[in-house]
């Protein structure tokens, strides 16, 4: 490691400079954007720890944002990022990589927590635990949406069409914490996960703006189906989407996904991120068939307390009565009592 760089913990004078270093470092994702370090503090009330490398002269080499999650039920761990697909550090040097990840450990210590994980998109500390079961879906798209189309597998691309019969319309929507989040609170629902606050997403559309965006399809004047997007550099990442029983007859969730591309590229988009799915999951399949390879990410543990890796997923056979009874709960009552667990689901 270099004797010259210093690990600080960000404070408020040095958010913008963060920023800057995010949207001109080429390991940065959307996701280490400082406006996430608000979110976890203010939506869902946890403790962060917001680190960067620099050099004497204040020039920042890496950054690492941790967020630590306490729950009595799922354990306590410090990662990188949660409630995100990516994470851990991004640096310019090898040096300011080793020292974000050393300060990381330290506080990991600290702070007792069972766990400390990154969510790397790329493969980084083979010393460290692993985990196998998340996937990425990434791709590139022209600014021509007939090539777009023409990319999507015949079987999908029938069910855009089909969409197109039936007279589907998409309408962007800037008040993406009313209509949008009804629609996703239902999805999920539906799904037997616990919903998020409604202010999560009031809040990532104060705190992103135009790069937070919302994008709702309707069908005879109902609205059928949503998303929520990030758009960073010249990518675009669906990330909150969801419809409701209409959207299944009429194609609406595979032409709302083409809209989406058609829109991001004509602002510039030419990297379609599809997100993450656990391997063996209805999304998993979806984005497979949509055209998209899976690309396995990088999840890396380093155990503190804790002596094997957490299993804090649906694909965990204890959750699934839970999962099964969460599908029957009136909706108000999923939305009122989803926001208290989904905050430590991170």
């Amino acid at each position: 490691m270099d004797a010259c760089l210093e690990v600080i913990v960000l404070d408020s004078g040095d958010e913008t400079a963060w920023d800057r270093f995010v949207e001109h470092c080429p390991e940065a994702t959307f996701f280490h954007r400082v406006g996430w370090k608000g979110v976890m503090e203010e939506v869902f009330h946890h403790q962060t720890h917001y680190l960067l490398a620099r050099t004497p002269d204040g020039t920042i080499q890496g950054v690492l944002p941790l967020v630590q999650v306490k729950s009595r039920l799922f354990g306590n761990a410090l990662v990188s990022t949660p409630f995100c697909v990516y994470g851990g550090v991004a640096a310019l040097t090898e040096s300011a990589r080793l020292a974000l990840e050393a300060r990381a450990e330290t506080l990991a210590v600290e702070k007792q927590v069972d766990w400390l994980e990154c969510r790397n998109l790329t493969p980084r500390r083979p010393d460290w635990s692993a985990k196998e079961l998340y996937y990425t879906f990434r791709k590139t798209i022209s600014a021509d949406p007939q090539i777009n189309l023409l990319a999507i597998p015949r079987k999908q691309r029938a069910e855009v069409r089909r969409g197109l019969q039936h007279g589907l319309t998409a309408v962007v929507d800037e008040q993406i914490g009313e209509r949008c989040f009804d629609i996703y609170a239902e999805s999920v629902r539906n799904l037997g996960t616990p919903v998020f606050p409604r202010r999560l997403f009031r809040e990532l559309k104060a705190r992103f703006g135009a790069d937070c965006t919302g994008l709702r399809i309707e069908h005879q004047g109902q609205s059928v189906a949503t998303v929520v997007s990030f758009h960073f550099r010249d990518q675009v990442c669906p990330y909150y989407g969801g419809g409701t029983p209409a959207a299944r007859s009429t194609g609406a969730m595979a032409f709302m996904y083409w809209e989406l591309m058609t829109r991001a590229a004509d602002r510039g988009a030419r990297l379609f991120d599809f997100g993450r799915s656990k391997l063996g999951s209805g999304s998993f399949d979806f984005k497979r068939y949509y055209g998209f390879t899976p690309e396995p990410l990088h999840y890396r543990y380093r155990l503190v307390q804790a002596s094997r890796l957490p299993e804090n997923n649906p694909m965990n056979p204890k959750y699934r009565y839970f999962i099964q009874l969460w599908k029957r709960l009136p909706l108000p009552v999923a939305e009122r009592v989803g926001p208290w667990l989904s905050k430590y689901l991170g």
